[in-house]
Formats: C-alpha cells, structure tokens, sequence
C-alpha cells in the first residue's frame, strides 16, 4: 500500500503529511536536549532523516505523520510507523515538543497509529524500542498496552523492547 499518506483523527489531534514547514520543528526536537535518547542529530542530519520518513511513504505505505491539534492547529509532535528493509521488525516511534507533552497527545496520537498498523497495514506486531531510562516514553508504551520483551545491550546503554499486540474487542490484546 504505498501512495499517499492517509490522515488519522482522534477527538483532539490531527495526524497529517508533514509539510516543509514542520521540519523546523523537527529539527528542533532531534537536535536537543530531549532527544537524549535517541540520536541527537545536526540540522543536516534532520534533513535527511526526515525526508527520508516522508519519501517512506511512496515506497513501502507507512513512514511520518505530524501531530497537530485540531483546537488551534499547533504542531505536537511527529508519529512514525516505520519498517524498512535493514529493520529486524515494524516499529512504533513517537517525538514531541515540549509543550506537546504531559497532556495525553502522544497517547492519542501513537493508540491511533498503532491501529492504523494493525488494522489498514496488516501488521501484527509493532515494537518500541526505547532507551532503558527514559521513563516517559516507557510509560507511555505501558500506557498503549506494550510490554517488555527483552532487553538489547549496545555501546550507548541498553534499549527496551516494548512489544505492541494487535488489541481484540473489548480491549485486551
């Protein structure tokens, strides 16, 4: 399923292409502080990142959504599914400003794209992979229904596998 990127809604955010304009922002993310647990990354590095998540898309049909709120259309955050060819498996990835986070957004926004996974891609399984210590994002993947497969030991520190399961009706997974 490659082409355009679909649009996901939830009661108070809107998951949308990204646009030239939030790479900005994205720039601004990747390259602080608060992304201490990923890889802090040079504007140029951004850009190629970034771009590389939106042109995802075209080929494969998953990659970046911006998250925006729907109540003044401020940008949160980015979204991404991602499963590429080097990828031991599909994974659920989630960055927000700072003012897009402690208000349930991320929550929303990563439920939703998880079940777009799930339920339009066919995936049936999804895993976080978070940085042993980075207590919102561990929380947040709890929150989502995630649990802890395994650990991975890499010269940085350890990084958490948080395992996504496809959620049945009535809510379990």
């Amino acid at each position: 399923m490659a082409g355009a990127i679909p649009t996901l809604e939830t009661e108070r955010l809107v998951l949308r292409a990204p646009q030239l304009s939030d790479f900005d922002t994205y720039a601004q993310i990747v390259a602080s502080p608060r992304a201490r647990y990923l890889t802090v990354m040079s504007r140029e590095d951004a850009w190629y990142d970034f771009a590389q998540m939106v042109a995802i898309w075209s080929l494969r049909g998953h990659g970046l959504w911006s998250v925006e709120s729907k109540a003044d259309g401020q940008l949160l955050g980015f979204v991404v599914l991602g499963f590429e060819p080097e990828d031991p498996e599909p994974e659920l990835g989630f960055i927000f400003t700072e003012e897009g986070e402690g208000q349930g957004y991320a929550f929303e926004a990563a439920n939703v794209a998880r079940d777009f996974a799930f339920d339009q891609l066919g995936w049936n399984t999804i895993a976080s992979f978070i940085v042993k210590g980075n207590a919102r994002s561990q929380r947040l993947a709890e929150r989502l229904g995630a649990t802890v497969e395994r650990e991975i030991a890499e010269a940085g520190g350890t990084t958490l596998v948080y395992r996504h399961l496809p959620v049945k009706a009535g809510g379990s997974a």
